[in-house]
């Protein structure tokens, strides 16, 4: 069977030009140089060199195994290093996973100083509201999770890496546009454009709209941040959008973000992994670069 050794000792024998000297190179006898190239040609059958003189002169099969010993021990050495690197964390895909548009948005504001620290990392992004991303997270599927809305699950570590206030976007032409801040009661008569996950993972149902008992005239699930904002400016319903994303729209289309209550309604961007991950340095970079306050 032809072994990686085999084709170390041909291309240092070549190199050298000594069976003895790349023996010594190789940190192996002589003897043991040429009794493994001495089984390899019987057990195929052919021969690799003979001597003319003074110089090796490689066969035909010699030279073939020569011009693979040049591309493959090249590739193994590669390989080696790259498993270190991996040991080390310094090398890897990246499978990042979204639950929100605005997640995504936020993270293309990111992402380069990662990209920049981390260059044999390669990123993959999945972005779809209607994925489970927990799921996904457990499953190996995908490697980091960015949401808005964390669960507490075993086996899966999640940090707050981005804190922010959620509101109420409204047209100039409604009549909320004026309020410093808007109540449950507010939206009853409203049609609430939200991001199409489940009532239990939006907030501004949780923890605005429900302890107050109220619902808004309609909920219009809509996956495109940009259409709810469209539908807004068109004073076709409101939407609850991070105050950040708005505010880069609002004097293009004519809409502002107003706070939900009176004292607001705070969320946090969470980037999760799993507990196993948080020891890779890219992954813990990667945490690090996403870290900021708006």
């Amino acid at each position: 069977m032809l072994e990686r050794n085999h084709l170390h000792i041909i291309k240092e024998v070549n190199r050298l030009k000594s069976v003895t000297a790349a023996a010594e190179s190789l940190n192996l006898s002589q003897s043991a140089v040429s009794h493994t190239i001495a089984k390899l040609e019987r057990r195929f059958g052919v021969k690799l060199w003979h001597r003319k003189g003074n110089t090796l002169v490689y066969s035909q099969a010699g030279l073939y195994l020569l011009s693979l010993a040049d591309k493959m021990v090249t590739e193994f050495e590669h390989a080696e290093r790259v498993l270190q690197e991996f040991a080390q964390g310094r090398r890897g895909i990246m499978r990042i996973g979204m639950e929100c548009h605005p997640c995504e948005q936020w993270l293309m504001g990111k992402i380069q100083q990662f990209l920049k620290a981390w260059p044999e990392v390669d990123i993959e992004i999945k972005s779809a509201f209607r994925f489970d991303g927990i799921a996904a997270l457990k499953a190996n599927e995908i490697d980091v999770l960015i949401t808005p809305d964390p669960i507490n699950t075993e086996g899966l570590n999640f940090r707050s890496v981005f804190n922010y206030n959620l509101c109420i976007v409204v047209s100039e032409q409604n009549p909320l546009y004026n309020k410093a801040f808007v109540t449950a009661q507010d939206l009853e008569d409203q049609i609430l454009y939200t991001v199409p996950v489940g009532y239990n993972r939006l907030d501004v149902y949780t923890r605005f709209l429900d302890p107050a008992n109220v619902q808004p005239r309609r909920r219009v699930p809509i996956e495109s941040t940009e259409m709810m904002l469209q539908l807004v400016s068109a004073n076709r319903g409101v939407a609850a959008l991070p105050e950040w994303l708005v505010s880069s729209h609002e004097s293009r289309l004519g809409i502002k973000g107003i706070r939900i209550g009176n004292k607001g309604l705070q969320k946090s961007v969470n980037v999760g992994v799993r507990d196993d991950d948080l020891q890779l340095d890219y992954v813990k970079g990667f945490i690090e670069s996403t870290r900021s306050n708006v």
